[in-house]
């Protein structure tokens, strides 16, 4: 969002509220956006401890905080993902009339975003399913998709030679996010000797497990260790990872969903169990239009994995789910997005939803 709202003419000035928790600070400054925090943290359980008890405590002072934060910054609207941090922030803008978007990706929202829904004056979603559970909150709702990465910034040949891949080598993407990775890298590793004679792996294994796949590569006999590719992580290479593979095997986030999608790949999706249920809703609508494959955490394991790239080898069913991605895929989420935001920032009527979601389907045509 902040790339898409940077490469408007006369672009915005940017502010991040957040709470104190998790890395986004960090990952804010680093991307040259102000930083500002509330009390509160983000929440994310609900363990009987000490916070039970100092949370509606950091709540309640979190509101005249944030009112104060509004009224220094005066920001023409606020984008927002409907979590715990945003329901001080949205109490307070109220009163000052300052307009909200809040964007959920998730085909489920949790109970945050149900209560701030209500505060916003547009809502943009991922999923049909999640514009009709939040439908009482009586506000314009727009599919838009989820914001990702330009996935147009690196083709497929430039992709393939920054990764040392051949041109043609059918190459599988296995990642498991910051979700219980370990459920995959098991599985990677006793697969391992099976996966590489039929296909590439691009492996990210997190920074633990890494050493452990290196020697694992080794192992391997010495014609084959190219086919294994583990990374501690992807950061400035996960695009190209992405657009080098036929096949990705991974979670169900919404940004994993989104981007796959966006580039036409066909998924074998392992949902985290965890999380309100989110990631299984979310990989349920994506194997119902047809882009995906699903496999239970619990049943995910080598067998499994090698399986998976059987889609690798059935040529009419690996275009059919490819062609499903990329008609369920939205890779101008992000402009859509914006287009909302803007409006509302510069007081014009809101777009129609036939324009955004032109907006949304275009922006890699």
């Amino acid at each position: 969002m902040a790339r898409s709202l940077r490469d408007r003419p006369n672009a915005p000035d940017l502010v991040w509220l957040g709470g104190h928790r998790g890395l986004e600070a960090d990952l804010v400054r680093d991307a040259g956006i102000r930083v500002r925090r509330l009390a509160l943290r983000s929440l994310r359980s609900v363990d009987v401890s000490v916070h039970a008890v100092l949370d509606p405590v950091r709540l309640a002072l979190s509101v005249p905080q944030a009112a104060a934060i509004l009224a220094v910054e005066r920001p023409a609207a606020i984008l927002t993902t409907g979590g715990y941090v945003a329901v001080p922030t949205l109490i307070a803008a109220g009163p000052m009339r300052i307009p909200v978007v809040l964007w959920e990706g998730n085909a489920i929202p949790g109970r945050a975003v149900r209560l701030t829904a209500r505060l916003a004056d547009a809502l943009a979603v991922s999923y049909e399913a999640a514009g009709t559970a939040l439908a009482a909150a009586g506000k314009p709702t727009y599919l838009t998709g989820t914001p990702i990465r330009d996935v147009t910034a690196i083709s497929r040949a430039e992709a393939r030679a920054r990764l040392d891949l051949p041109a043609d080598a059918p190459t599988v993407l296995i990642f498991g996010g910051s979700q219980a990775v370990r459920r995959f890298n098991a599985a990677v590793a006793a697969a391992l000797p099976r996966l590489v004679e039929r296909v590439h792996v691009l492996h990210v294994t997190g920074e633990s497990a890494y050493a452990a796949a290196l020697t694992a590569r080794e192992q391997l006999p010495a014609e084959q260790r190219t086919r294994y590719r583990p990374y501690p992580f992807l950061r400035e290479d996960m695009l190209a990872a992405l657009v080098a593979a036929d096949l990705v095997v991974g979670r169900a986030g919404s940004s994993t969903v989104a981007e796959v999608t966006a580039l036409g790949i066909p998924a074998v999706i392992v949902p985290y169990p965890h999380a309100a249920g989110h990631q299984g809703a979310n990989a349920e609508i994506l194997a119902a239009a047809g882009a995906a494959r699903i496999v239970a955490d619990d049943a995910f394991d080598a067998d499994a994995l090698v399986a998976a790239t059987d889609i690798l080898f059935d040529e009419p069913a690996r275009a059919a789910m490819a062609a499903a991605a990329r008609r369920f895929g939205r890779p101008g989420a992000a402009d859509a997005v914006t287009a909302l935001v803007l409006a509302l920032a510069e007081r014009r009527p809101l777009p129609t939803a036939v324009e955004i979601e032109a907006i949304a389907r275009g922006a890699a045509a």
